[in-house]
């Protein structure tokens, strides 16, 4: 049987922590931020964490399930 590749684009896209969470960074910091406010920025520079309601589906892309 050949190995079961994992999602090139996931395992770029997520980490693991060391408690088991999946995190990942969020969109739309990358440019045109002037018309973004201050505490929206300050939002997106922070982790996000994969919901129970799509854990199963990232956990498969990362070949974790």
């Amino acid at each position: 049987m050949p190995k079961v590749k994992t999602n090139s684009s996931a395992k770029k896209r997520f980490k693991i922590t060391g408690s088991g969470e999946i995190t990942f960074q969020k969109a739309f910091k990358r440019h045109i931020l002037t018309k973004k406010s201050t505490k929206r920025k300050r939002a997106m520079r922070q982790k996000g964490t994969v919901q129970p309601a799509n854990l199963d589906f990232v956990k498969r892309l990362l070949r974790l399930k």
